[in-house]
């Protein structure tokens, strides 16, 4: 048997049977094996989930023979469900097209992007699964079917929008069909800004700019921000030598080095910050849309995300910069903002709201669960929902207070699959058995 780990090292499984299908025929075949065996069944991704939600020790299907784009058309594409993002970006640029929006995590497969939530940020746009079209998936009784966003019956829009952020618990995703446009350039622009200046801005930024992040450094009152916009051109991505100082020396080795000086000497991390903060300038370019909106992320760590109300931003992280300074937690790891407009998958994040994102890092070998425990009785006194991939306590019963269709997805999830042969340990905790 071989041992299923995560991106983190966070979480693993023993799967008792581990399976590679190529096809939606394989896949429902394997779903009709475990549920014939008395196993439970998963398809995990690439593991870049800090839940426990890929998990199985039944039967684990693996998404490697499940790449590639199956059918194009003037404004989609259907693409196997277990392509990496990165693939899709790069097989959409070669034929002239993109999506109009994404994270900036490009390992992640597509039905593992989906199924988590993956928002990335964006006024207009919102996450992966507000560019679905159409979804193929497998069934518990392993009957494959397709569902369509402009679909006939009620029955099958309801399964649309369940499943697009289904958490694996309604099926196996085969293949997706996103809606995608004409390749399109975006003019990024990074400047440093107080945080004290942004809270009294959010309002202002976040309608300027079609694609607003912005970093606060702990333990500072500095900020990175990125504004990303569409531009007619013409293209002026950096070099490849800044490209690479910026992005994997910088970013990744450099930062790496000081998260372990801060992991070895914690009270030198509000320093190390203060130095990193003085050290940010500003910078633009132009380049093609998915490699503005994608980084690299090769320093290890865990994340717990929450999505609150727009209208409760500045107020969620006014709390958590004076909680940080009032327990004298030393972090190291920037906390990220993004922001997305209202979504209409039902366990999407953003379901129904205005949504802003806050995140929260811990370099790997130094966990700090105090720090997120805290920020999460911020979050959640707030009305925040957990990012279904990242670190959160969240059971059923919280979830169904704010999540309007929870009970909804509930009930549908008892009609398809009432046996739960897609459960694990996390599905059990936030959907209940």
């Amino acid at each position: 048997m071989r041992e299923f780990r995560n991106w983190a090292g966070n979480q693993s499984a023993t799967p008792a049977e581990i399976r590679t299908p190529s096809s939606a025929q394989e896949v429902a075949r394997a779903v009709r094996d475990a549920s014939a065996s008395g196993r439970r069944v998963r398809m995990a991704g690439t593991g870049h989930s800090f839940t426990g939600v890929a998990l199985t020790d039944g039967l684990l299907l693996r998404p490697e023979g499940l790449t590639g784009i199956l059918e194009t058309g003037d404004d989609w594409v259907r693409a196997a469900a277990g392509t990496p993002l990165r693939a899709l970006n790069e097989e959409l640029h070669r034929m002239g097209l993109a999506l109009a929006n994404m994270g900036d995590i490009t390992a992640q497969t597509l039905a593992g992007a989906i199924q988590t939530g993956t928002h990335g940020t964006g006024r207009d746009v919102g996450g992966l699964a507000d560019q679905v079209l159409e979804l193929e998936l497998v069934l518990a009784d392993g009957e494959i079917v397709t569902v369509r966003r402009d679909g006939g019956s009620t029955a099958e829009r309801d399964l649309f929008d369940a499943a697009r952020v289904g958490l694996g618990a309604l099926g196996v995703l085969t293949a997706v069909t996103f809606r995608v446009e004409p390749s399109f350039l975006l003019r990024s622009t990074r400047q440093p800004m107080a945080l004290s200046e942004i809270l009294g801005s959010l309002d202002t930024i976040t309608a300027e700019n079609e694609h607003l992040d912005f970093f606060w450094l702990p333990h500072t009152d500095t900020c990175l921000t990125k504004r990303n916009n569409r531009s007619p051109g013409p293209a002026d991505p950096p070099s490849a030598f800044k490209h690479w100082l910026d992005n994997t020396f910088l970013e990744n080795t450099l930062f790496g080095v000081l998260c372990g000086i801060g992991a070895r000497f914690p009270g030198a991390i509000p320093r190390l910050n203060a130095l990193s903060a003085a050290a940010l300038s500003a910078s633009t370019h132009t380049d093609t849309s998915y490699k503005i909106f994608t980084s690299v992320r090769e320093v290890r760590f865990l994340e717990m995300e929450y999505a609150v109300p727009r209208e409760r931003l500045a107020q969620a992280l006014r709390e958590t910069r004076d909680l940080v300074e009032r327990r004298d937690w030393k972090i190291t790891f920037p906390v990220e903002v993004r922001v997305t407009p209202p979504s209409d998958a039902w366990l999407s994040t953003a379901y129904g709201r205005d949504t802003a994102y806050i995140a929260c890092h811990i370099y790997r070998p130094t966990p700090n669960p105090a720090y997120f425990e805290g920020v999460e009785e911020i979050m959640t006194r707030l009305g925040g929902r957990p990012h279904w991939g990242k670190l959160h306590t969240r059971d059923a019963d919280y979830l169904g207070t704010v999540y309007p269709r929870f009970s909804d997805f509930l009930a549908l999830r008892d009609r398809l699959d009432p046996d739960r042969l897609f459960a694990n340990d996390y599905l059990d905790a936030v959907l209940g058995t």
